[in-house]
């Protein structure tokens, strides 16, 4: 995965942390047994993946790699073998 780079980026980090701390607003708010806090919890939770697709759409995130055509490959691969 290190080498893929996969979610080193700041849309990815930062939906992640604020994800992070709306589960830790939910789980605090469950030992408490205060329901709506624990909601609320939640609530951040899901903001989270809002902003981190909001920042990706914003030129944040890691854009998605161009697969070539699969028949361009294979082509490509016994061109350049010779048994």
């Amino acid at each position: 995965m290190a080498g893929t780079s996969h979610g080193h980026t700041p849309a990815a980090w930062t939906g992640v942390i604020i994800a992070f701390i709306g589960f830790c607003i939910s789980g605090a708010f469950m030992v408490l047994a205060n329901p709506l806090g624990f909601w609320a919890g939640l609530v951040v939770v899901a903001l989270g993946g809002v902003v981190g697709l909001a920042m990706k759409a914003a030129g944040m995130g890691m854009p998605k790699p161009a697969h070539e055509d699969l028949a361009v490959v294979i082509a490509a691969n016994k061109a350049t073998v010779k048994v």
